[in-house]
């Protein structure tokens, strides 16, 4: 059973807490690696914990990333590193992550259990504004179609920009998760409903979900696990 000591931040949007618990005690806690537990317990701890990766969707992303046999990834967001150490420890030994967020405190947090893990060197970290990052990879045709996989948990205002950088770095049948899609249930409410600090991130979640949803470039599923990802492969 799951360690009670530690506060256990609910994204999940199941009708129920209780139902949400039975998905994490059955399936997610029972195989989430033993350093990928010390990760999470220690975020739990953070005043801005809930931005941290939902296990239940940590655990979809690794078998996301499995089936497509993903090497080469860009991650967007990065935080205390959930998604950046499970993403180092699926894949293979000379695989390599691009890392970017704009503040490394964050990141140092997860960085002695990345350590222990033994992936760091499968990590390149970019302390950065994402769009300058971006750019930058596009700008050597060599990374252009390169990529397998990007997960993407940043700032919802840029995600129909860094989509669009993304397309182009992926490879054709490759895959992009974003986070939050769903933000906290509020998409399918009346904009008078939804709490004031979740309005902005509302609007503009609910003009990119739309975006997806019309875009033939992309497959696109929308999932309701954590606080809602959205999976898009490249067609």
């Amino acid at each position: 059973m799951e360690d009670k000591t530690k506060k256990i931040v609910n994204k999940g949007l199941l009708q129920s807490p209780e139902l949400y618990e039975y998905v994490l005690e059955t399936s997610v806690y029972p195989r989430e690696l033993p350093l990928l537990k010390e990760l999470r317990l220690v975020t739990a701890d953070h005043p801005r914990s809930v931005m941290a990766t939902a296990p239940d969707s940590g655990q979809f992303i690794t078998m996301l990333l499995k089936l497509v046999d993903a090497k080469r990834t860009i991650e967007i967001g990065v935080f205390t590193g959930y998604s950046l150490l499970l993403t180092a420890l699926t894949i293979p030994d000379d695989g390599r992550i691009t890392a970017i967020d704009m503040n490394r405190q964050s990141y140092e947090i997860g960085l002695p259990i990345i350590k222990k893990a033994g992936v760091e060197q499968k990590i390149n970290f970019v302390e950065s504004e994402a769009l300058p990052v971006l750019d930058e990879l596009l700008g050597d045709s060599d990374n252009q179609e390169s990529f397998d996989f990007a997960f993407v948990d940043a700032d919802k205002i840029n995600y129909a920009t860094y989509h669009e950088r993304l397309l182009k770095l992926l490879k054709k049948g490759g895959i992009i998760v974003y986070d939050n899609t769903l933000w906290g249930g509020t998409v399918a409410m009346p904009e008078e409903s939804a709490p004031e600090r979740l309005k902005a991130g509302r609007n503009y979640t609910i003009e990119f979900n739309k975006l997806l949803a019309a875009d033939a470039r992309v497959q696109v599923s929308q999932i309701p696990l954590g606080d809602g990802i959205t999976v898009c492969r490249r067609l």
